[in-house]
């Protein structure tokens, strides 16, 4: 497996080795002592999996976990293909405001990792998108927050050869700039005191 450093700081793209043959494939998204020794610590305790299917144009995001209490995300594709976004939303990270495009299949099975405090956003590539989340935790519903996809001065690559469907919630988030200005977003100190 290797491991590549992200645009926005503390967050990680894991490439496995896929074993393939004439009965199908073998993969391991995520392995341990590649992560430990990328970040020098363990996988984050393990709160909630959960899977999205998305079909093709789908756009999610950009979610975040009100911090605290924060959460630990590390993401695949397992089925489909999406354009995977991590944005960096943590006031006084010193990549605020940068953001990086993956793209995360079912052929390769690249990971991400998310540290406590980014957003998080995807777009569907093809119909039966299916992405894995591993949590550091559980789902509640008025900790869960979003900003503005579509927001401009974020100009986030969404493909021009789709037209985006958004859920309510999405279509309602504020930009960037809204959310700061709201005190909404993280703060950097303290998801790294969280980290």
């Amino acid at each position: 497996m290797r491991a590549r450093e992200l645009a926005v700081d503390g967050a990680f793209e894991f490439t496995p080795r896929v074993f393939g043959d004439d009965r199908g494939l073998f993969v391991s998204p995520f392995q341990e002592p590649v992560f430990a020794e990328t970040l020098g610590r363990p996988l984050f305790p393990v709160r909630q999996t959960s899977y999205s299917k998305s079909r093709r144009g789908t756009v999610r995001g950009i979610h975040y976990t009100a911090t605290p209490p924060g959460a630990h995300k590390y993401v695949c594709c397992v089925q489909g293909k999406a354009l995977d976004i991590v944005v960096d939303i943590r006031v006084g990270s010193p990549t605020f405001g940068r953001y990086e495009v993956l793209e995360l299949d079912a052929e390769n099975f690249r990971s991400a990792y998310f540290p406590v405090g980014v957003g998080h956003a995807f777009v569907a590539r093809t119909d039966d998108t299916m992405m894995s989340y591993t949590l550091s935790a559980s789902y509640v519903p008025e900790n869960e927050l979003a900003i503005a996809v579509l927001d401009p001065e974020l100009a986030l690559p969404i493909p021009d050869d789709l037209d985006p469907i958004l859920s309510e919630r999405d279509r309602a988030a504020p930009s960037l700039a809204e959310a700061k200005s709201a005190g909404l977003l993280p703060e950097y100190e303290c998801c790294t005191e969280i980290e």
